[in-house]
């Protein structure tokens, strides 16, 4: 069975909602003419389990569904447990708890990104191309050789990013390819670029196997603009043999407010947790409580819990606004296995990209000694620079 936690507000009839979901999201009701089929038919029905209620008003439903009413994927899940309903009044999904086996797994997870780019130990570091739009593939290029000159581990595209013609996509990957090379070489370590997987419906799994082909090692993926079921395909597809970076985008026009407080709508650890980790995604990024957006801190650790869950495990991102003096705080929050994720605070840093990426390595250094990340306690330049810029501990 897979069991729903719904919310509703004071002033709904719990008791009564809740029924109408468990008989109207599955089998329905039925005549004289199929009585004879009445236990096949129950046997669809959904169960309302039991029905809670808040401190304050609301209540809390929680509803089993069979397992046997779904094909084993995200879209017929949604349909289900939310499809009609979601237009019949207040009602927000807080919790979907699934099989482990329901869905699709990732391929690479957190034991593969490990493995692919060589480091263990401690948080992954990652930059966000910047400025988002207008560049050339040779500014990609150049930018990126500045963050590899300081050991970065991953660089993704903007998701506002597409494949537009002052930069096409497998141009820059082209161009980004030769700098990958070149500061493996040096290294020996392989620097992960998620690209911006765009497309049609129809070619995004032909475009992607294009991209790898152009020497493309990571992919980045806006699931809610192009749908889990096209994650589900590129996670499925064997000749796809690339971690799949998810983003967030779009996820606020199903979540509702970014505090959770919503009476409409799917909870973000459902949206950007248990949907992701069961659709095929390596890596999810979503908000971080400390970051630009207004996230709420219980919800953005609950995605943790879930994408921290079962094998294979899934790497969460926390991201927007994230700076050096912020990696304490994240560090002390997930652990090791964490990408630490940032635009701004890289390219942006007042002395270069390459002194910007540094900040967060030297950030690190003094977290892993139990120093705190302050102005006073840092001598290096570049993370003391960014610690005026965009602060640190308190």
């Amino acid at each position: 069975m897979i069991e729903v936690t719904y919310r509703f507000p004071a002033g709904v009839d719990a008791e009564k909602q809740a029924q109408v979901i468990a008989v109207g999201q599955t089998a329905g009701s039925w005549g004289a003419q199929f009585k004879h089929r009445e236990q096949q038919l129950r046997a669809h029905l959904g169960q309302v389990l039991r029905v809670e209620s808040l401190d304050g008003g609301g209540a809390i439903a929680h509803i089993a569904f069979p397992e046997a009413n779904v094909e084993g994927d995200i879209g017929s899940l949604l349909t289900m447990i939310f499809g009609k309903y979601s237009l019949g009044g207040p009602a927000r999904v807080m919790a979907v708890d699934l099989p482990a086996t329901y869905g699709t797994p990732a391929k690479f997870g957190i034991t593969g990104l490990r493995r692919l780019t060589g480091v263990q130990g401690r948080p992954l570091f990652m930059g966000i191309f910047k400025p988002a739009l207008g560049l050339s593939a040779a500014d990609h290029a150049t930018l990126l050789e500045q963050v590899a000159a300081a050991g970065l581990d991953i660089i993704k595209d903007d998701e506002i990013l597409g494949d537009l013609p002052e930069a096409p996509t497998l141009e820059r990957v082209r161009a980004c390819r030769r700098v990958l090379d070149a500061a493996k070489q040096r290294s020996g370590k392989e620097m992960l670029y998620a690209v911006n997987l765009t497309g049609r419906g129809d070619r995004l799994n032909a475009n992607a196997r294009r991209l790898m082909e152009a020497g493309a090692n990571a992919l980045l993926f806006n699931v809610f603009s192009y749908g889990f079921a096209a994650l589900e395909g590129l996670a499925a597809d064997p000749a796809i043999h690339v971690p799949v970076f998810t983003h967030p985008a779009l996820a606020g026009a199903l979540g509702g407010a970014a505090d959770g407080t919503s009476d409409y709508g799917i909870d973000y650890a459902v949206l950007l947790g248990t949907l992701m980790r069961h659709a095929g995604a390596d890596a999810v990024l979503h908000p971080a409580h400390y970051g630009s957006l207004p996230f709420a801190r219980e919800t953005e650790f609950r995605i943790r819990d879930i994408l921290h869950g079962a094998a294979p495990e899934v790497m969460p991102v926390p991201s927007a606004g994230m700076h050096p003096g912020v990696v304490g705080r994240v560090w002390r929050d997930y652990g090791d296995d964490v990408v630490i994720n940032a635009g701004t605070a890289i390219f942006d840093h007042p002395l270069g990209p390459t002194q910007g990426a540094l900040a967060f390595f030297q950030a690190w250094d003094l977290v892993r000694r139990g120093v705190p990340l302050t102005v006073r306690n840092c001598t290096e330049e570049a993370l003391q620079t960014a610690l005026q810029k965009w602060g640190g501990e308190t």
